[in-house]
């Protein structure tokens, strides 16, 4: 079935206009915008180029299965808001027409894995997780191991010394008793060898 278009900060991209001219209208964006941001860890600048309503809506569609929202916001709603921000380091990618991907997660793997096949969306840069990366940057963000399997990188490297610290700290009172045992026999063997045979004595009762 065809995915339907869910609601964004602006319906139609078609319908995007150069200016705002209800003040009211703005406002209501503005709220949007702010709410974007403020619920999101990855937020990513790209450029647009005009695409069909069915295209849109595919591409709706597979960046929502990785919890990646598609937002059409107009620049001179979204420029204030950014400004405010700690996103105010993009401001510069806000040229001609963008759009914007925000999710709650860092994402940015699946995000260039749908953006390879859409042309009339440009990656420009993102912030993820506080930190502004070019589009280099966030295709070497990508490349990095899940936090799980960093994490569990990490734990191991850090245990390994200490193993092995246990290890040779068990290895030496182990030695140090086999070492004891063998002294303790070879002294009983030498006390058994000097000690006469019982019923020889050195002269006749």
């Amino acid at each position: 079935p065809k995915p339907q278009i869910p609601h964004s900060l602006s319906p139609n991209p078609k319908s995007l206009s150069p200016c705002l001219q209800e003040d009211g209208h703005a406002r209501v964006l503005r709220r949007q915008a702010e709410q974007v941001l403020q619920g999101s860890r990855m937020l990513a600048v790209c450029q647009y180029s005009p695409m069909a309503e069915e295209d849109v809506a595919t591409l709706r569609h597979y960046l929502r299965r990785h919890g990646i929202q598609l937002h059409f916001v107009l620049n001179e709603v979204l420029r204030p808001v950014l400004a405010q921000s700690r996103y105010r380091s993009l401001l510069p990618l806000l040229v001609c027409r963008n759009v914007v991907l925000a999710s709650a997660e860092p994402r940015a793997r699946e995000m260039l894995r749908v953006l390879r096949g859409v042309p009339q969306v440009t990656l420009l840069g993102a912030c993820i997780d506080d930190t502004i990366l070019s589009r280099q940057g966030v295709e070497n963000f990508a490349r990095l191991p899940p936090l799980e399997v960093s994490q569990g990188q990490t734990v191991a490297a850090l245990s390994l010394p200490s193993s092995q610290t246990c290890s040779l700290l068990q290895r030496g009172p182990a030695r140090l008793t086999a070492l004891l045992d063998e002294h303790i026999r070879r002294l009983r063997g030498t006390g058994a060898a000097a000690e006469p045979p019982p019923g020889r004595g050195t002269g006749n009762q």
